[in-house]
């Protein structure tokens, strides 16, 4: 392809002059073709019109984010940056070639002007500005000139309330197409919006809204002047002025041109304004004269960069990229970020010792010419390009696996705004760019797919919340369908909850709740919700009786106490006549059901409580039973009624007295119903499970007394951390608390190791203590607490001698009926 061939020609002239499609067709009458376009949007669009002549296993289309090239490929639609240079086709074109004097792209531009050839015909297509370049550096060049097919003439300006319809609005930024466009919505019912960040998807999908006309204005950037073909008679600029990626200037009158002569089509007319009349956003006589007659400065120079450039070594690269062309058009191209990057990455001492080898220098310019779809910056840009540089570096050279998938995983949400969906697209365009380069992967064309389809899938959702935002369709069938009269509302409920009129989301219905669409306008709020309450009640008995029926791994107790089926609340868990005895409140969502609904859902919920309470925690129905046994003692009553009331575990000591007056035959009946009656405690070690102890510290919130639950499965915790409590079910000891369960252990083996020695000293096994993590401080603690006292001079090794139980625990006498409430009271705060 490269070098000089026979059969130049340059096409140029204003735009709706039929150069592109010109050159489809000189492409397609040869046995092979390939055609570079400035936008990837275009590229798309000309490829489908040549896949419906050609069929879709002869034609390829190759852009940075997109590579589809069947094996019998013969006709490429490509964007420049992407050309395949070293193919051997009958036909080249490059479209939009006077592009080569843009300060940021211009080089590619210019590099394929000088360099694409096709072996049987070359065609250059420009704008009538490019001439002289074209006869200065291509000089066996044909230059054909070509007329606009219709008359553009300035219309003046117009504010946007008065802006006929089939208009489109050109803005430069993002922030200021959305604004136009909000103002649309607002006034004229809605806009299409079409940005060159989009993906071919989205803009496809708002391009066919506007040709359709379901909406009679279009929003765009500067991108709808390269080509992208839509009716439009009226084109309007919201400003004159864009930022340059270096500075905030002027358009110039061949950049006006360009967009102002996408109205009209073929043989019809088209018209151009400002929405302003006055100021630097008007257009002076001498500007509106220079477009309405097509007369544009000619450029006198063109971007240049070299296109081969030297790859023996990083530093030659960058000498030979930053060579300068010869006396004449041609200028040096301004730092690109590529070349940016590449000189941020030849300072790190590691990039160069990898890039040795020409083959590793050549692949380590691929990776700095990854765009910066984020529009990031140099110095993040350089960084991400930094860590994939590191990774193709190394080992096989390949992106790992792992980093990519968890990459594109985290884009893969189709939830949040305009502005959020468009960032992830941009994200995944970095990442399909990865993916379509053949030897960066191990499996390039399964991941080449699946960031296709998450950009669709994103593309699909930005389209969805753009017509959302700025189209107001809902309103306009609310009141196309029903008047007056909120009965009449054809409202049809969808199988995620989506309430529709006439396909056009009202709301959603969230278990029992009709909650109205966010961006709906204060004056619809009331009308959405009086239709939703007639249409919805027989759907939410519906409901009702498939919570009354519900399995019961299909309800779930949330965090905060509240019962959840299908990921809404339903009820709430409430205070009963005692711990182990709660009761569930229906939440205020079910108002809406009549009495008998309210019951039978109520009657399912109350007995999956009480078999979540049979399964989590049978102790608490345990000790509520002999709590109220009139055949118990009131000993037995008291502890039971004190273990219920602290969710089955307890401290001993303020309990001491009617543990001592409990006779074999109830010690036997407490440990039955799997309470522990340790030397410290009293507790049911099962409720030391995660489960269990996350359902008794709901039980325990829900009277009032929140608990903060331990890390699962810890044995000893920092005293004052999350957890370390006795209520928890860790003892504090020291700077420690250690659980209760591990506390008896000890204790238990303590006391072993002092069997037979009276209250002579004795040196407990501190094994036990040393495994799970007790420190010496702890340790000291816990045996004065068992009521040892330290002998001896050996610090490292003391010994302890039986003292007897504490004066402070001395037993007290058995309780009677009347001490019940206040002991309870005591160990439930204990």
């Amino acid at each position: 392809m490269n070098g000089s061939s026979s059969g130049v020609t340059a096409v140029l002239g204003p735009t709706n002059t039929g150069k592109t499609h010109l050159a489809v067709e000189r492409m397609c009458a040869h046995s092979s073709g390939m055609i570079g376009f400035p936008l990837r949007l275009l590229a798309r669009e000309v490829y489908d019109r040549v896949v419906a002549i050609k069929g879709a296993n002869r034609v390829a289309l190759i852009t940075g984010e997109e590579k589809i090239v069947p094996a019998d490929a013969r006709w490429f639609l490509c964007t420049a940056e992407s050309m395949p240079m070293d193919r051997d086709l009958a036909f080249v074109g490059l479209d939009e070639a006077q592009l080569g004097a843009d300060p940021e792209r211009g080089h590619v531009f210019t590099d394929r002007l000088l360099r694409a050839r096709g072996r049987e015909e070359t065609m250059i297509l420009g704008s009538e500005a490019l001439r002289p370049m074209i006869a200065s550096l291509v000089k066996d060049a044909d230059i054909v000139g070509r007329p606009r097919f219709s008359t553009l003439s300035y219309a003046g300006a117009k504010k946007i309330s008065r802006l006929p319809k089939r208009s489109a609005i050109v803005a430069f930024s993002a922030e200021e197409v959305y604004a136009v466009a909000e103002m649309l919505r607002r006034l004229r019912g809605g806009a299409a919006v079409v940005m060159g960040a989009l993906s071919p998807r989205t803009r496809n999908a708002q391009v066919a809204m506007f040709q359709a006309g379901e909406v009679d204005y279009l929003v765009a950037t500067d991108a709808i002047g390269m080509g992208l073909n839509m009716d439009v008679t009226h084109m309007a600029f919201a400003s004159l002025n864009k930022f340059d990626g270096r500075r905030s200037r002027r358009l110039t009158v061949a950049e006006m041109a360009q967009i102002a002569g996408r109205a009209g089509r073929h043989q019809r007319d088209g018209t151009f304004g400002a929405l302003s009349d006055e100021g630097p956003g008007a257009f002076t006589p001498e500007e509106v004269l220079a477009i309405e007659e097509h007369r544009f400065p000619r450029l006198d120079h063109l971007y240049w960069r070299e296109g081969q450039p030297d790859l023996s070594s990083i530093d030659a690269l960058i000498a030979s990229l930053e060579t300068r062309p010869p006396p004449g058009v041609l200028r040096a191209a301004p730092q690109a970020i590529d070349l940016g990057v590449l000189k941020r990455l030849a300072e790190e001492g590691w990039v160069r010792d990898r890039a040795r080898h020409p083959s590793m220098v050549a692949r380590l310019w691929a990776a700095c010419g990854l765009p910066d779809f984020r529009k990031v910056g140099l110095d993040p840009h350089a960084r991400f390009v930094s860590r994939l540089f590191g990774h193709l570096s190394e080992g096989r050279g390949h992106v790992p696996h792992q980093w990519f998938a968890d990459e594109i995983a985290r884009l893969d949400q189709v939830a949040g705004d305009v502005e959020t969906l468009a960032g992830r697209i941009a994200a995944t365009r970095s990442w399909a760019y990865i993916a379509n380069r053949p030897n960066w992967l191990a499996e390039p064309a399964h991941w080449a797919e699946r960031t296709r389809a998450i950009e669709e899938r994103l593309s699909d959702a930005l389209h969805a919340s753009l017509t959302q935002r700025f189209v107001d369709k809902r309103t306009t069938a609310l009141m196309r369908q029903i008047g007056a009269d909120p009965s009449a509302m054809p409202v049809t409920i969808g199988p995620e909850g989506e309430v529709m009129v006439d396909d056009h989301p009202i709301g959603r219905l969230e278990g029992f709740r009709f909650a109205v669409a966010a961006d709906a306008r204060a004056t619809d709020k009331r009308l959405l919700l009086a239709a939703a309450e007639k249409r919805l009640s027989p759907e939410r008995l519906r409901r009702a009786e498939a919570l009354a029926a519900a399995e019961h791994a299909a309800l779930t107790l949330a965090d905060d106490g509240t019962l959840q089926w299908g990921g809404y609340p339903v009820a709430t868990l409430a205070a009963g006549v005692s711990l182990g005895r709660p009761k569930l409140a229906l939440h205020r969502d079910l108002d809406c059901l009549d009495k008998a609904a309210r019951a039978r859902v109520g009657g399912r919920l109350d007995r999956w409580l009480a078999d979540l309470l049979a399964r989590r925690l049978p102790v608490l129905g345990s000790l509520a039973t002999m709590a109220r046994d009139p055949a118990a003692s009131p000993a037995l009553r008291a502890v039971a009624g004190a273990l219920e009331a602290a969710g089955g575990l307890a401290p001993r000591g303020p309990l001491r007295g009617p543990i001592d007056a409990l006779d074999a035959g109830e010690r036997k009946r407490l440990r039955g119903a799997g309470i522990t009656i340790g030397a410290l405690d009293l507790f049911d070690p099962r409720l030391l499970k995660p489960e269990p102890a996350r359902l008794r510290a709901l039980l325990l919130q829900s009277r009032g007394a929140p608990m903060v639950l331990p890390p699962a499965g810890a044995t000893v915790l920092a005293r004052g951390s999350d957890g370390a409590a006795l209520a928890a079910g860790y003892r504090p000891l020291g700077r420690q608390a250690v659980r209760v369960d591990l506390v008896e252990r000890i204790a238990r083996a303590t006391h072993d190791a002092r069997s037979g020695t009276g209250r002579k000293p004795f040196a407990p096994d501190p094994a036990l203590a040393v495994s799970i993590g007790l420190e010496p401080v702890a340790l000291d603690r816990l045996m004065a607490e068992l009521g040892f006292r330290p002998v001896g001079k050996a610090p490292d090794a003391p010994q302890w001698v039986w003292r007897g139980r504490p004066p402070a625990q001395a037993p007290a006498p058995p309780p009677t009926d009347n001490a019940f409430a206040a002991l309870a009271a005591l160990v439930g705060h204990g």
